[in-house]
C-alpha cells in the first residue's frame, strides 16, 4: 500500500501531460491521491504556473516554498478580500441558486480583518488552552477506551470527527445532542455539488447553509441576553462584530467551524495513515513517546489539511519572473511548498525527527496565520499521548477514501483495527 496507490480507473501520469495543460485545481487529482508528481513537475519546470478557464478566469499557481511565503506575508500587494478559494472571473455572476454575499474575516484585509479576528482570538489564547487540556484529554480517553478490538472500523467517523466535533460544540457552547450538525455544515461549506456528492445541487447547498444561519441566529439572540465565554457570545458582544449583517455572521461562523473541524480532524486521520505508511517512524514513536510534539509538527507538514489559499493581485506585479496582472488570482499551494525539496530534505517522507518541521506552511504566514494552530497541535498531541499507552498499533486495513476537493485535503473514510496492550 503506497501513498500514490492508483484507483481502478486510469488517471493520466504527470509525465504524460503537457506542462501548460496541468491544472492543479482539479479535485479528482486529490481524491485519487495523484497530486504529488504533478506538483513536483510544476516546482521543477514552471513554479509560477498560469491557467485560464471560463469558470474561474485567470489564476496563477505558486508551488515553491519561498514564493508562497513571500506572497502570504504581503497583504498590501496580495489581497484576501475577494476570497480565499478560487473564484469567478471579475464581473461574472454566481450560478443560479448559489448563496452570495458571504463574508469572513479571513477574506478581509486590515483593518477589518484585524479587529474581527481579535474579537474571537481569546478562545485559542495560551491561558484558555491550559483550561481546555484536561477536558480534551478526558474526552480522548473516553473515545479511545470505547474502540472495538479485533474489528475493522472507520477511524474518521469514530475518532477524528467525534473528537473535533465535541471540541467545536464546547467552543460554541452548542447544544450537545445536535453537535453533528456542525460536522455537516463543515463538510458542505467547500463541497462541490455533484450527483452522489456531499451535496448534489447548488440549491441544496444554499438551503443547508441558510439552516446553519437560522440555527446560530437563535443562539446569537440567546447569548445577547445571557453571554458566556463561547465564540457566539464573543461575536454577539464584540464591538466590531455585534452589528454584522447575516451573511457576514454566517461567513465567520463557517470559517470558525471549518477551521476548528476539517483541518484538525483530517490531520488526526492523516497521522494514523502516515505512521502506517512509514512503519519505521511508528516504531520510533512507540520507543520514544517524547517525540510526539515533533511528530505532530511533521504530520501537519506531511498532511497539509488545506491544500492552498488564494490571494488577488492589487496591481500589476512580478512573481518568480512571471508578470501578474492586477486582479489575477494567485493560489498559494501549501501542499506543494511543504514538499519543496529545497527546504525539506526527502520531503515526501515522514520524518518525526525532522529538524525544520515547524517551518511548514500548513498554518500560513503573516496576518492570516491560523488562529487556532496551537489548539490543533494540542488536540493532536493529547491524542497520541493517549494512543501510545493503550495500543500496540493502529493498523490501516485499506487505502483511505479521500475528500473530493482541491482545497480541503482530507479523508472521508479510513478503515483500521486496533491492538490493545495487554494489562
Amino acid at each position: 500500500m503506497s501513498e500514490t496507490a492508483s484507483s481502478s480507473t486510469a488517471f493520466p501520469a504527470a509525465a504524460d501531460v503537457a506542462i501548460e495543460d496541468i491544472n492543479p485545481i482539479n479535485p479528482e487529482m486529490f481524491s485519487r491521491n495523484h497530486w504529488q508528481d504533478y506538483f513536483e513537475r510544476l516546482r521543477k519546470e514552471d513554479p509560477v504556473h498560469f491557467n485560464e478557464t471560463e469558470t474561474a478566469g485567470r489564476y496563477w499557481s505558486l508551488t515553491r516554498y519561498d514564493d508562497i511565503k513571500a506572497v502570504d506575508t504581503d497583504w498590501q500587494n496580495f489581497s484576501s478580500a475577494r476570497g480565499i478559494t478560487l473564484g469567478l472571473p471579475i464581473g461574472a455572476e454566481a450560478p443560479p441558486g448559489a448563496l452570495t454575499g458571504i463574508q469572513t474575516f479571513i477574506a478581509q484585509d486590515p483593518p477589518v480583518h484585524d479587529v474581527q479576528r481579535k474579537t474571537v482570538a481569546g478562545v485559542a489564547a495560551p491561558g484558555n488552552l491550559v483550561k481546555l487540556e484536561p477536558l480534551i484529554r478526558e474526552r480522548t480517553q473516553r473515545v479511545l477506551d470505547s474502540l472495538p478490538e479485533g474489528e475493522t472500523f472507520d477511524w474518521v467517523d469514530t475518532v477524528s470527527i467525534e473528537l473535533t466535533t465535541m471540541m467545536l460544540a464546547t467552543l460554541f457552547d452548542f447544544p450537545w445532542d445536535d453537535r453533528r450538525k456542525l460536522t455537516r455544515w463543515s463538510d458542505i461549506t467547500f463541497a462541490i455539488p455533484q450527483p452522489g456528492g456531499i451535496v448534489e445541487t447548488v440549491e441544496q447547498k444554499r438551503t443547508e447553509l441558510l439552516e446553519c444561519l437560522e440555527y446560530f441566529t437563535v443562539l446569537w439572540n440567546e447569548r445577547k441576553l445571557n453571554p458566556g465565554e463561547d465564540l457566539v457570545s464573543m461575536l454577539a458582544h464584540g464591538e466590531d462584530t455585534r452589528d454584522m449583517p447575516p451573511m457576514e455572521f454566517l461567513g465567520n461562523l463557517l470559517l470558525l467551524i471549518v477551521g476548528g473541524n476539517d483541518t484538525t480532524r483530517n490531520t488526526m486521520s492523516g497521522s494514523v495513515y502516515a505512521l502506517n505508511q512509514f512503519p519505521d517512524q511508528y516504531d520510533k514513536l512507540i520507543a520514544s513517546p517524547g517525540l510526539i510534539p515533533k511528530m505532530v509538527a511533521e504530520v501537519i507538514r506531511w498532511q497539509t489539511p488545506l491544500a492552498y489559499m488564494r490571494r488577488t493581485a492589487n496591481h500589476d506585479c512580478e512573481v518568480g519572473g512571471k508578470q501578474i496582472r492586477k486582479d489575477d488570482q494567485v493560489l498559494m499551494w501549501y501542499v506543494s511548498g511543504n514538499r519543496d525539496e529545497s527546504v525539506f530534505e526527502n520531503a515526501d517522507v515522514l520524518d518525526i525527527e525532522r529538524i525544520n518541521a515547524r517551518q511548514h506552511l500548513s498554518f500560513g504566514f503573516g496576518i492570516h496565520r491560523c488562529m487556532g494552530n496551537r489548539l490543533a497541535e494540542l488536540q493532536l498531541r493529547v491524542l497520541w499521548e493517549e494512543i501510545l499507552p493503550r495500543f500496540e498499533k493502529i493498523e490501516v486495513q485499506a487505502e483511505p477514501e479521500r475528500t473530493f476537493s482541491s482545497f480541503v485535503k482530507g479523508y472521508t473514510r479510513l478503515l483500521v483495527r486496533v491492538r490493545r496492550k495487554s494489562t
